[in-house]
C-alpha cells in the first residue's frame, strides 16, 4: 500500500511530531522518488525533441509526396511521347511497306512490258535527258573537245640536197 504525503503528514501529526524509524525511511524513500529539477528539464528536452522529429517528419513526408508528384507527372509525359513515337513508327512502316508493294507492282510491269500509269511532263523531260546523257556517253561524243583541233603547218622550202620539185 502507497501513502500519500498526506498521510504521511496525518500520521507525523498522530505522534506528536515524533516518527517512528519506519516513518522516517518511508518518508526519505519517497522524498527520493520525486521529480527534481533536472528530471523535468530531461523530461522536457525528451518531448520538444519528439515533437521536433514528428514535424521533421511531417515536412519530410510532404516533400516525398510533392517528389512522387513531380515523378508520376514526368513519368505520364513519358508516356505520352514513347506513344507518340511508337505510332510514328507504325505509320513510317505501313507506309514503306505500301512503298515496296508499288515498286514491286512497277518492276513487274516494266518487266512484262505493260507499263501502267502516266509520267509528268518533269519525269519525260528528265528520261529524255537521261538517255541523251547516256547516248552521248555510249557514243564518245562527251569524250571529245567542244573545239575540233587539227594540225596545220605551213609549207616549208625542202631541206634536200640539191633541187627538188615535188
Amino acid at each position: 500500500m502507497e501513502l500519500s504525503a498526506n498521510d504521511l503528514a496525518l500520521l507525523k501529526s498522530v505522534n506528536d511530531g515524533g516518527m517512528t524509524a519506519y516513518e522516517q525511511f518511508k518518508v526519505g524513500h519517497m522524498q527520493s522518488k520525486k521529480a527534481s529539477g533536472t528530471a523535468i528539464g530531461a523530461l522536457v528536452t525528451a518531448v520538444g525533441a519528439a515533437v521536433l522529429a514528428i514535424g521533421a517528419g511531417a515536412w519530410a513526408g510532404s516533400r516525398a509526396q510533392n517528389a512522387k508528384e513531380v515523378a508520376v507527372a514526368k513519368n505520364d509525359g513519358l508516356k505520352d511521347l514513347v506513344q507518340t513515337l511508337a505510332s510514328t513508327l507504325v505509320a513510317e512502316r505501313t507506309e514503306r511497306i505500301e512503298g515496296d508493294k508499288t515498286l514491286s507492282i512497277s518492276i513487274n510491269d516494266t518487266l512484262s512490258g505493260s507499263q501502267s500509269g502516266q509520267l509528268s511532263a518533269s519525269q519525260i523531260a528528265q528520261q529524255e535527258q537521261a538517255q541523251q546523257l547516256t547516248l552521248g556517253l555510249m557514243t564518245g561524243k562527251y569524250s571529245e573537245n567542244p573545239q575540233k583541233v587539227m594540225l596545220y603547218s605551213a609549207p616549208q622550202p625542202c631541206g634536200c640536197p640539191g633541187s627538188c620539185n615535188g
